[in-house]
């Protein structure tokens, strides 16, 4: 249900504003789930940066 609802909503802004205004909802939409999920603590933030600065780990 939850995807149906935000596929019918990228559909309409795909409709409204074109495919650079679809692009930059999906990726606004990426960086808030991100914040969210680092301010919740379901994403390690040590982890993260490790992954973006190209360490790896053996946890």
């Amino acid at each position: 249900m939850i995807g149906a609802l935000i596929g019918a909503i990228l559909a309409v802004v795909a409709l409204q504003f074109g495919f650079w205004g679809f692009v930059l909802v999906i990726v606004f939409g990426a960086i808030g789930a991100l914040v969210a999920a680092l301010s919740t603590g379901k994403i390690d933030r040590n982890a993260l940066a490790d992954v973006l600065t190209g360490r790896r780990s053996s946890r």
